[in-house]
This record gives structure tokens, C-alpha cells and sequence, in this order.
């Protein structure tokens, strides 16, 4: 099990995070370019030292700032994969996954049974005697993560694994990975920019912004509750920041933001307070609709982009007040002509509308 709470300072930028993974299981660490995700990965593989802070694994200490306590990172039981999966180029896949082996000073006979299993944990064993160069994409991933667990590691660390494949090998090696983090017997701390990535990994999630863990959670609980507008567009739901407002003109419940208001069912406590709608309680219509609908915000369509894998669901950004995105099906874009430009109307109930604080 990892925990680390920790600080450290890089110039004008200063890390604060606290982070925690359990045996056999993934925490994946997800946030904007320069929110300090790397530091973090390498703080806890030893390539640099917090200023201040804790690092305990599998009940050890591997880095105490109050007792002097610092274990160097050739001693610490980490496998670390980097974005560009760093194998070396003038050695064969069975070479490069070996190397911290021979590095470790273990008996030749297990290191290459240890190798050997590792290549073939990986399905990749038949290409034991190719160089980087001579490998794919999704084949170096491979190699790069049978190097890793070679090691028989402790804690697993990957830096963005899947960003230098193309998008059909991203999904079929996402699908490998994930079924082989499931069986590793160790914490794996999986870094990603991608919301698809960290829903299907992650058993818990954390999310830096600028240095600081502004939300920590389970799928489920960064779903239902984000805290923050990149948690909330991270996660593809609809966030909203304003004052409640316990009785409006209307007699119901409001949230006041600085463009425009919401209608919402239920009572609450007045005062600042954060909402969320989600795409798909959205509806999109040519005209002014009729029924329940106490939201009706009336914009001009920004951009329509299909979901993956095949595009029966479209995300419909809106050039509303305030600002709305709508998930609608492929048939309803055909059947309403739906595209850039075109003035519609967008309606969701009250009850859509979920305080989340």
C-alpha cells in the first residue's frame, strides 16, 4: 500500500499533495500540463527528493523528511514507464526488460526466468530478440511495462503509457493493460490527461490543479459531486458556480451566476453553492419548447463532435447564457439538421439540475 504526503518546490511552482493507493489497485492521477503530475511520480521513484513529507510503501519508509530517512531509488521496489517508454535502442526487447535485473546483481538464472516471464506476461515474448526499432508502438508499451514488472515491484508507476499510440492501438492496448493491472499484486499510481483513460482504470482518482489536490474520489463520486469546472469538464457534465436563492420571482428555488440563472426543484441553504446538469438531460429543439422545462436557454450551436467508439451519441457545445454542452443521439442530429450556426433551444427540468455543495 502507498502513502505519501508530501511537498516540494521547483522554482515559482510549489507541489502540496497527499496520495494514497492500496494494494492491488490503481490510482490514477489526472490534471492539466504543469498541475505537477510528473513531479509527483518522480518524487515517489526517488529521481528527487520532497522538501518536506512522508513516503510509505508496503509498510516501509522510503522517504521521511523529519527522521533523514531517504531510500535511494536504484533501492526502492518501483517500475517506472515513462510517456516515451525511454528503452534503450541499442538493446533487444529481452535485453531492455533484464537491465535492472543485471543492474540488481541477481544470479543469471533468475534474471532470465524472471525476464523471460515478464515477456511473456506480456504477450510479447516471440519478440524477445528485436530492438525498439524493429517494434511497434503497442509492441515498445509492452516491452516498457514487462521491464517494470520485472523488477517485482511494489509500487508500478506510468507516466501516460498510452499517449504515444495511434487511437485504434490506444483502445486495444487500454483494454490489455487494464485487465493487467487488475492482476498485479501491487499499487500502481497511473498518470493520465485522458477522461476515457482514468474512468476505465481508475479504482481512485485524484485530481492536481496547479500543484494542489483539489479532489480526491471514486469514479462515482467525482461523477456525482465535482468541485471544481475541470473536474466537472474532465468528466464531460455541465458545472456551474453561483448563489442560491431559496424563493425567485417564480416562487421556486434558483442558482443566480454571473450570466444568466437556473431553475431547480428541492430547498437549500442560501449562499454560494455549485450545480451540475449532465449532457444527456439536455434537450435540443427547433423552437420554443413546450412542458415541464423550467430552463430554456436559447444559443447558437458552437461545435458538434461524436463520442467514441462509433458515434451514436453527439456532444452538442452551445453558445448559451450561460454557456451549456447537450449529448444528444446521432438520429436526433440527422432529424433536426443539427450543425454549427444554427439557432436552437436548449430545455432541461429543474430536477436535472444536482447541487453538489
Amino acid at each position: 500500500m502507498l502513502h505519501a504526503s508530501f511537498t516540494k518546490r521547483l522554482g515559482a511552482f510549489e507541489l502540496e499533495a497527499s496520495l494514497s493507493v492500496a494494494d492491488r489497485s490503481v490510482g490514477v492521477l489526472v490534471g492539466e500540463s504543469g498541475s505537477g503530475k510528473t513531479t509527483m511520480l518522480r518524487l515517489l521513484a526517488g529521481l528527487m527528493d520532497p522538501d518536506r513529507g512522508r513516503i510509505n510503501v508496503d509498510g516501509g519508509t522510503w522517504f521521511d523528511a523529519a527522521s533523514g530517512v531517504r531510500l535511494p531509488a536504484a533501492a526502492r521496489a518501483v517500475g517506472y514507464v515513462a510517456q516515451d517508454y525511454a528503452l534503450f535502442p541499442h538493446l533487444s526487447a529481452a535485453e531492455n526488460v533484464v537491465f535492472g535485473l543485471r543492474a540488481q546483481g541477481l544470479p543469471a538464472a533468475d534474471i532470465a526466468r524472471r525476464g523471460a516471464a515478464a515477456l511473456e506476461r506480456l504477450g510479447v515474448a516471440a519478440l524477445a530478440r528485436r530492438r525498439p526499432h524493429e517494434l511497434s508502438g503497442g509492441q515498445q508499451q509492452r516491452v516498457a511495462v514487462a521491464r517494470a514488472i520485472g523488477l517485482e515491484t511494489k509500487l508500478l508507476l506510468l507516466d501516460e503509457p498510452l499517449s504515444a499510440l495511434d487511437a485504434s492501438s490506444r483502445r486495444v492496448i487500454r483494454g490489455e493493460l487494464r485487465r493487467l493491472l487488475a492482476g498485479m499484486d501491487c499499487s500502481t499510481v497511473y498518470v493520465t490527461h485522458s477522461p476515457a483513460e482514468a474512468l476505465a482504470f481508475g479504482d481512485h482518482i485524484t485530481v492536481l490543479e496547479a500543484g494542489r489536490v483539489s479532489q480526491q474520489g471514486t469514479r462515482d463520486e467525482l461523477m456525482r459531486h465535482p468541485r471544481s469546472s475541470y473536474v466537472a469538464e474532465f468528466l464531460g457534465v455541465n458545472f456551474f458556480r453561483g448563489i442560491f436563492i431559496a424563493r425567485g420571482a417564480d416562487g421556486g428555488a434558483h442558482i443566480a451566476l454571473p450570466l444568466g440563472g437556473l431553475a431547480l426543484a428541492g430547498e437549500g441553504a442560501e449562499g454560494d453553492t455549485a450545480a451540475v446538469v449532465h449532457p444527456r438531460d439536455i434537450t435540443l429543439t427547433l423552437e420554443p419548447p413546450g412542458g415541464s422545462a423550467r430552463n430554456v436557454f436559447p444559443g447558437a450551436i458552437a461545435e458538434l463532435v461524436p463520442e467514441p467508439p462509433a458515434g451514436e451519441l453527439v456532444r452538442v457545445s452551445l453558445l448559451t447564457t450561460p454557456p451549456l454542452i447537450a449529448e444528444v443521439t446521432r438520429e436526433a442530429v440527422a432529424a433536426l439538421a443539427l450543425r454549427p450556426g444554427l439557432s436552437v433551444f436548449a430545455s432541461f427540468k429543474a430536477a436535472g439540475v444536482r447541487v453538489v455543495r
